[in-house]
């Protein structure tokens, strides 16, 4: 079995961001000549997260108001004793989770028809990275 590790680096400009990384992934699984298996997408901080969804703007808005909702930035959080005022990333990243499997077939992202890989960040504005681990023969 073979495996590639690559880490994507992003320093968003503002706190929340929603990005695309779809192409940037299906670059690290062409690369590593892998044709059967699977990569891991994994966001190496405990304020962002990953997660698989369609790329439409609709539902990018409904997806933040939903994160909204569950977890309002700005309330004092416990968390907020510590001298942060990020609690609510924090249960974001709960909420869509850090990281994400995909498959990999015939060396390709092995996605539905409209299934996109997205790097969600809570907390940003400063340099983060995200592990990309691609694993299979």
């Amino acid at each position: 079995m073979r495996s590639v590790t690559e880490y994507l680096w992003y320093e968003t400009k503002q706190r929340r961001e929603l990005i695309n990384i779809t192409d940037r992934v299906e670059t690290i699984v062409s690369g590593s000549r892998i044709a059967e298996g699977m990569v891991l997408v994994s966001a190496m901080h405990i304020t962002a997260g990953v997660f698989v969804n369609d790329h439409e703007p609709g539902l990018w808005e409904d997806i933040w108001s939903w994160l909204q909702t569950l977890a309002p930035a700005g309330p004092d959080y416990k968390h907020h004793r510590t001298g942060e005022d990020n609690g609510d990333a924090h249960l974001k990243s709960i909420l869509v989770h850090h990281q994400v499997i995909v498959p990999i077939t015939k060396g390709k992202l092995d996605l539905g028809p409209w299934q996109q890989i997205f790097y969600a960040e809570f907390d940003g504005q400063r340099r983060k990275r995200l592990v990309v681990k691609a694993m299979g023969e």
